[in-house]
């Protein structure tokens, strides 16, 4: 399959899952950063967002 015929396929969704995939990938074989850093930031950033989302809620709830 070529790039062409799989951004065809793919819907607007799947083709950010598979440029993130794609991305990341690339930049741990590259060796920009490894596995562990790449799960380090993505559970920090997951936290950073549920934090902000209690925030919210409790702000609404208060209300």
């Amino acid at each position: 399959m070529s790039f062409e015929e799989a951004l065809a396929a793919a819907s607007r969704d799947e083709g950010f899952k598979a440029t993130v995939y794609a991305m990341n990938t690339l930049l741990i074989r590259k060796g920009v950063y490894t596995q562990e850093e790449f799960q380090s930031f993505f559970v920090e950033w997951v936290e950073k967002e549920l934090r902000q989302k209690r925030r919210d809620g409790a702000r609404l709830h208060s209300e």
